[in-house]
C-alpha cells in the first residue's frame, strides 16, 4: 500500500546514525491509545531517535493531530490471520518485505490484541520487535495467542505491577513502564463554566464525573445506582459521564438512568476532545472498573494532574496509581460501598476536595509525569539497539 503520509522533521540529522523507531497501531479511532503513542513518540530525542508510525488507515478524528504532529505515518497493514498457518506464514513474508522497505532498526506496537502475526512478520525482517501489554486479558481462547507474542518479543513494556506478576514473572524481557501524564496540559486550572452552560446546568451546582467509554468492563451500572442512593442527599450534585456511549452497554445505561429518575441529575456527555475543559469543572473525578482491572489508566492520571479528588476501584493498574491513598480505593463491583465512599467524598467541602487533590497533583508529578514515560523507552531502545 505504501506510504500515504510523509512528513519529515525540520531538524537537521545529526551527524551520528539515529535509531529508527516505527511505532505501530491498527488505528486512531479511539484516540486513547493513539494519544499515549503520540505523546512518547514526538517526545524522543531527535537527536538520537527518528520516529515514524504505521497504521492500518487514515479514519479517525485524531488521525489529522497525528499528522499535525509531523512525524512520517504510513498506512500498512502489518498484520494478518494466521490460519490456516500456511497462508498465515506466506502473508507475514509480504509483510516483512513492506516493513523492510521502511527500514525501522525497532517496531514497538501499540496493539491491544494477542496478534503474533506482526512480531513473526518483524522476526522474519530481522528487525526487533517490542510490545506494550495494555490490559488484563491472557487466558482462554487467546492464552497461545499471547504465549507467541511474548515469545517472539525482543521486549514486553508492562504498564502496572500485577500484570508483571501475572503474565511476566521472572521473565527478562519485561520491564514496567507506567503511563505517563502531561502536567503541562493537565494542571489546575480555572472552571470553564460554558461547559456547565452547554448542558444546562446550573453554575452552583457541583460535579461528580466518570471519564471513560462506555463498555461492561467500566462498571458504569454500580456508580448509576451508588449515586441514585445519595443523590437526594446532596442535592447540589451531578454526574457527567464523558464518553463514548454509542454501543448496546451505552444504550443500557442511558436504560438505567431513566429507570433510577436521573435523568435531571445525570448528563451523559459523549467523547470529548478537550478533555481538560471537562476536568476543570469537576470537583471528584471516579473510575468504577470491575474485576478484570486496567492496564495504566491515563483518564485518572489526568483527573490527579488537574487537582481533583479521585474515587476508583481497587484493581489491577488502579491500585498501583492509588498506592498511596488507599481511602481512595473502593471495593470493585460492591454498590453499597461506592454509596458510601461518594457519600462521605460529595459531603466534603469545595475547600477540602481542592486540599485533597493537591496531594493528588504531587503523586503524580513525583511519579507519573510523561517525561518519565520517554525516558523509560528511550532506555529500553538504547539497550536494544547495543
Amino acid at each position: 500500500m505504501g506510504i500515504v503520509y510523509l512528513v519529515f522533521l525540520s531538524k537537521m540529522a545529526p551527524t551520528t546514525k539515529r535509531i529508527k523507531i516505527l511505532y505501530t497501531i491498527p488505528n486512531f479511532d479511539t484516540a486513547g491509545s493513539g494519544k499515549a503513542l503520540l505523546h512518547i513518540a514526538k517526545r524522543l530525542n531527535p537527536d538520537l531517535f527518528e520516529v515514524h508510525i504505521a497504521c492500518f488507515h487514515s479514519r479517525g478524528a485524531f488521525f489529522k493531530v497525528v499528522v499535525d504532529s509531523g512525524i512520517p505515518i504510513h498506512l500498512i497493514q502489518y498484520t494478518t490471520v494466521m490460519k490456516p498457518y500456511y497462508k498465515g506464514v506466506i502473508n507475514c513474508f509480504r509483510i516483512s518485505r513492506k516493513i523492510k522497505e521502511i527500514q525501522p532498526d525497532i517496531i514497538h506496537s501499540f496493539h491491544y490484541a494477542a496478534d503474533y502475526s506482526e512480531a513473526l512478520s518483524a522476526r522474519i525482517a530481522g528487525i526487533k520487535w517490542v510490545y506494550t501489554k495494555k490490559n488484563m486479558s491472557w487466558g482462554g481462547s487467546s492464552k497461545n495467542a499471547w504465549n507467541l507474542r511474548t515469545r517472539l518479543a525482543n521486549a514486553i513494556a508492562v504498564q502496572n505491577t500485577e500484570m508483571m506478576h501475572r503474565f511476566f514473572n521472572q521473565n527478562k524481557k519485561a520491564i514496567l513502564i507506567p503511563r505517563g501524564v502531561d502536567t503541562n496540559m493537565f494542571k489546575p486550572r480555572q472552571a470553564d463554566e460554558t461547559i456547565k452552560s452547554q448542558w444546562h446546568i446550573s453554575s452552583k451546582d457541583r460535579v461528580l464525573m466518570c471519564v471513560a467509554n462506555m463498555v461492561p468492563v467500566k462498571g458504569i451500572e454500580i456508580l448509576l445506582n451508588a449515586f441514585k442512593n445519595i443523590s437526594a442527599k446532596h442535592s447540589d450534585w451531578k454526574l457527567f459521564l464523558v464518553g463514548d456511549y454509542n454501543n448496546n452497554y451505552g444504550k443500557e445505561m442511558i436504560g438505567l438512568q431513566k429507570k433510577l429518575n436521573l435523568s435531571k441529575k445525570v448528563v451523559f456527555c459523549g467523547k470529548q476532545q478537550h478533555i481538560v475543559d471537562y476536568l476543570s469543572v469537576a470537583e471528584i473525578v471516579v473510575l468504577p472498573t470491575l474485576s478484570r482491572g486496567e492496564g495504566s489508566p491515563v483518564s485518572l492520571l489526568e483527573a490527579m494532574a488537574m487537582g481533583k479528588n479521585v474515587l476508583a476501584s481497587n484493581v489491577s493498574g488502579i491500585n498501583d496509581q492509588l498506592a498511596n491513598f488507599q481511602k481512595h480505593l473502593v471495593q470493585t463491583g460492591d454498590v453499597d460501598a461506592w454509596t458510601s465512599a461518594l457519600d462521605m467524598n460529595l459531603g466534603f467541602s469545595q475547600e477540602q476536595n481542592q486540599s485533597i487533590g493537591e496531594s493528588f497533583r504531587k503523586h503524580v508529578l513525583q511519579n507519573y509525569p510523561i517525561e518519565l514515560e520517554v525516558n523509560r523507552c528511550e532506555e529500553l531502545y538504547l539497550k536494544l539497539n547495543k
